[in-house]
């Protein structure tokens, strides 16, 4: 089949789900999006590039290009890559849009759908709803399967251990706990202790009952990380195939599942943390869809940022000495000189975190009257965390040779880890009779050497300098040296852009009784880490959202997503099929206070929010910008109203939502009072939200790092942050709040916002523009 037969197929699919769904309304926008679906994956050309053989993984299904393509490719059609960027409004139906013709492509392709989404429960949706749905619909078979990274499953070699009564034999003072929880648990009380124990005895009982999987998100309600994370099945402490539970792992079996498995649902951290392993069908052999696309950058920020504490070392000794009862058991050349390494690691943090102090130590004060705290020093009570970012990321010179040897320290101490770790595995290999008691051996080296690879990672990525950087510190040097520079930033460069540097920060906090310093490094671009590390990859994709234009335009989120300029990509906006400007109003109430004015606006705001309040019959839901906000709100509440609100935090969200359910259905009013969280990925049809109060707009915490960060390298290269990053990125949030009102065709709904600023000033303007086309009304400060 040609390319254009295999999208009218896909299409022709889409076409009888539809008919085969009993009450289901055809939409002009869905069979559109279905239709761009069909043809950019279609056009593409699978594998690593025109004429390069596939590497499929042992478990997946190849790609088989039939000789068709081949000759498509010889005939002028675009062999390469196919990316579309389409934006498909509320109410569209997205998921069958891009879910059938996806899915018979691959089928007629022999390949496989990899779809991501935002988040775990949206994985879930898609599984246990809208693949079954359309499973039941298309004319030809095909399996699905949920996957989940490996630390939601459990590890039945630790779980066996820690569920072994109290002082059974092997299970006394070396376990699976981080090193600040162990020395926390070892002053617990007894009864403590006891229960944890019988904890974990239940949930290994179950699991060889076999009524439960061993997957955390089935537990009800799911234990606390810090139950959780002792048990978690990471890749660090698995041995695989060699393990001696290997044969009922709850995670290798779950593996099996996407064998055979036509669709594979993920979410954006397992895609992006799995990038370069064999963990998901290979990116170039598959078909992805990105659904809940606007995550990504974010996502891609907080995969690619890292962190160290330096004051919390006492993991070394703990890792130095589970690596060194190795030698008890296996012969490690290497092992001779851990110790040296560890103690050099331990100094070199040390020494580190004084520079530190020694730098930054009147910023990182905790408290105001000259207090002062170090790392592992008393937590003074009323102390705040305090954080200082690197100006312009550029390093104190005084920080650089002791960064240098900690970093030097790390490398070492890992190479030689690796080297204990492969002995460990010939080891399991050779000796299966002792398979199990190196296995735990391995598993608790495994626990802790996470640690060691972050600091590592983090030291690495405060050392990097961008040319600019690189002679902005040689200034730095030679003005204090008495001496003059004259290269600029841009000549270090060569004339290029200047390269966006990586965003490098301090922390000082308490945890317990003591003081934590901690290091922190992200990259401030997600743009160029997803172009290099996922896009090189891909050849075939579909990223969608309801939120993916600001203010109109798409060109915010490519720039975020790297996708801008790339010939690959097609963009498409498919709008709402909801009218809108009959269906909502949205109310534009001023104030007479600046919002800038947090203490004057926020009274008058609270004010005006509580008599709107009074008025509401069904469900609404009001969202904050701060907890500060939520919290003079609630504080400010008349008796009438206070058993009528559910405050976001005070229960489980899945709680508060049945409890807001329940009242509506019962013809009560119900508001909701929320934060961030609350203002996206919330559906409340019809009665449950006819309201939706916004107390202010959704601007970015002005506090964030990496954002002041990003922001004062844009000013360095003239450019303006406000009205390229800061508008662009509130223009999103801002419609995502504003999409919880209007969920149906049959919704009648009215959006409050109390900021002036909507309508005032001209980035308002450019907000309303990325909103839907409500009727408009404006309301005078009272």
């Amino acid at each position: 089949m040609s390319s254009s037969e295999w999208a009218a197929a896909a299409l022709q699919s889409f076409d009888a789900v539809v008919q085969a769904t009993e009450g289901f309304r055809s939409r002009a926008g869905q069979r559109r999006m279905a239709e761009e679906v069909a043809h950019v994956f279609s056009v593409a050309t699978l594998g690593k590039g025109p004429g390069a053989e596939s590497e499929a993984a042992p478990d997946q299904v190849p790609a088989n290009e039939s000789a068709a393509v081949e000759s498509a490719a010889g005939s002028g059609a675009n062999p390469g890559r196919s990316i579309a960027v389409i934006q498909a409004g509320t109410g569209v139906g997205k998921s069958l849009a891009y879910g059938a013709p996806a899915v018979a492509l691959a089928l007629a392709r022999n390949t496989r759908v990899l779809i991501s989404t935002a988040t775990v429960a949206l994985q879930e949706q898609l599984v246990h709803k809208d693949l079954p749905a359309l499973a039941a619909r298309l004319p030809q078979p095909f399996k699905f399967a949920l996957a989940k990274g490996r630390g939601r499953y459990v590890c039945q070699l630790k779980l066996d251990r820690l569920a072994a009564p109290m002082g059974a034999a092997g299970v006394a003072e070396d376990d699976f706990f981080p090193d600040e929880e162990a020395a926390a648990r070892a002053a617990e009380p007894h009864h403590a202790a006891e229960a944890r124990q019988q904890f974990y005895a239940t949930l290994a009982q179950s699991l060889a009952r076999g009524s439960w999987d061993g997957d955390r998100d089935a537990l009800d309600p799911p234990p606390e990380a810090e139950l959780w994370a002792p048990v978690a099945a990471e890749a660090a402490s698995c041995t695989g195939k060699y393990c001696p539970a290997f044969a009922h792992c709850s995670y290798f079996e779950k593996r099996k599942e996407l064998v055979g498995a036509q669709v594979i649902v993920v979410n954006h951290d397992l895609l992006l943390s799995s990038l370069g392993s064999r963990t998901l069908p290979e990116l170039h052999n598959c078909l992805l869809v990105l659904d809940e696309a606007h995550h990504l950058p974010a996502t891609a920020l907080s995969q690619f940022a890292s962190s160290m504490d330096l004051s919390r070392l006492g993991w070394i000794e703990r890792l130095t000495s589970r690596a060194l009862r190795v030698a008890t058991l296996v012969e490690v050349p290497q092992l001779a000189e851990l110790p040296r390494h560890a103690a050099q690691l331990r100094q070199g943090a040390q020494d580190f975190g004084r520079c530190v102090l020694d730098h930054y130590g009147a910023a990182l004060r905790p408290a105001t009257q000259g207090a002062s705290a170090g790392p592992g020093r008393a937590w003074g009570e009323g102390w705040s965390s305090a954080r200082v970012r690197v100006p312009r990321g550029v390093l104190p010179e005084a920080l650089i040779e002791p960064l240098n040897r900690l970093a030097t320290s790390a490398a070492q101490y890992l190479d030689c880890l690796s080297a204990v770790a492969q002995a460990l595995r010939e080891a399991i290999r050779e000796r299966p009779k002792e398979a199990r008691t190196l296995s735990l051996l391995y598993a608790q080296v495994g626990t802790l050497a996470p640690r060691l690879e972050g600091l590592h990672a983090c030291a690495q990525a405060l050392l990097l300098e961008t040319p600019a950087q690189r002679v902005q510190r040689t200034q730095g040097m030679e003005r204090a040296q008495g001496t003059s520079a004259n290269a600029g930033p841009d000549a270090a460069a060569g004339g290029e852009p200047a390269a966006a540097p990586c965003a490098k920060w301090f922390t000082l906090e308490g945890a317990g009784d003591f003081a934590v310093l901690r290091a922190h490094a992200s990259p401030i671009l997600p743009g160029p880490m997803l172009k290099a590390r996922l896009w090189s990859e891909v050849r075939a994709a579909v990223l969608t959202s309801a939120t993916l234009t600001s203010c109109g335009q798409f060109d915010f989120f490519l720039r975020e997503a790297g996708l801008h300029g790339d010939v690959a990509v097609r963009t498409l906006e498919v709008p709402s099929p909801f009218d809108y400007s009959t269906q909502g109003t949205l109310i534009a109430a001023e104030t007479r206070a600046d919002p800038r004015d947090a203490r004057a606006y926020g009274a008058e705001m609270v004010d005006a929010l509580l008599h709107d309040l009074v008025h509401v019959q069904a469900g609404a839901l009001v969202l904050f910008t701060s907890r500060e906000q939520m919290r003079l709100a609630v504080e400010a509440l008349p008796t009438a109203l206070r058993g009528v609100v559910l405050v976001q935090n005070t229960l489980p969200r899945a709680q508060l939502l049945v409890r807001h359910r329940t009242r509506v259905a019962a013809g009560e009013p119900s508001i909701i009072f929320g934060m961030q969280s609350f203002g996206e990925g919330l559906d409340l049809p019809g009665r449950l939200c006819e309201s939706v109060f916004i107390a202010k707009l959704p601007f970015a915490p002005p506090d964030d790092p990496v954002g002041e960060a990003r922001a004062e390298w844009l000013r360095a290269v003239g450019r303006d942050p406000f009205s390229e990053l800061v508008v662009p990125a509130t223009a999103i949030r801002l419609a995502q709040w504003v999409g919880r009102a209007i969920r149906t065709e049959q919704d009648q709904a009215h959006v409050y916002c109390y900021d002036r600023r909507l309508t005032r000033t001209a980035y308002g303007q450019r907000l309303l523009q990325g909103l839907p086309p409500f009727a408009l009304e404006q309301r005078a400060a009272g």
